[in-house]
């Protein structure tokens, strides 16, 4: 049985992990264009990583917005990594990245087919649907406790 473990990304690897498994996520099998899935925010964003038996198998990044507020976003978790509730546990670790760094709130762009996921999760949607890469989107976000 292996144990997945979620930690802040810390080095080069792990932050060449962060960018491979979105590239494998969003560009490859969601085929968002490369030029819009890594941005400027990625220099100053918190990464972290989810690790099976030592093995990247997903990611989440927490960008500070301002005002108590985070960002979550780029949740990708790879084919091996799914049904397992890595993706779960990636949000609940950037939320607590969160409250560590003082913020009173995370909102997040939903994909709308994972609205139930994030709903699950306390998370609220609100606002008009967009698009974000040619993909259907909706505003949500939860107080943090």
């Amino acid at each position: 049985m292996t144990t997945t473990e979620i930690r802040m990304a810390r080095d080069e690897r792990d932050r060449a992990a962060v960018f491979v498994i979105r590239g494998a996520v969003f560009v490859a099998e969601q085929e968002v264009p490369i030029e819009e899935e890594w941005d400027e925010r990625d220099a100053t964003a918190d990464h972290l990583l989810a690790l099976d038996g030592g093995v990247p198998v997903g990611t989440v990044r927490l960008v500070d917005l301002g005002g108590g507020t985070g960002l979550l976003g780029r949740l990708a978790v790879l084919p091996k990594g799914r049904g397992n509730g890595t993706g779960a546990a990636l949000v609940r670790a950037a939320e607590e990245r969160a409250r560590e760094r003082g913020l009173g709130a995370v909102e997040l762009h939903a994909q709308t087919h994972a609205l139930g996921f994030y709903a699950q999760l306390g998370y609220t949607a609100h606002g008009e649907e967009f698009l974000d890469a040619g993909i259907p989107h909706l505003h949500m976000v939860r107080e943090l406790g």
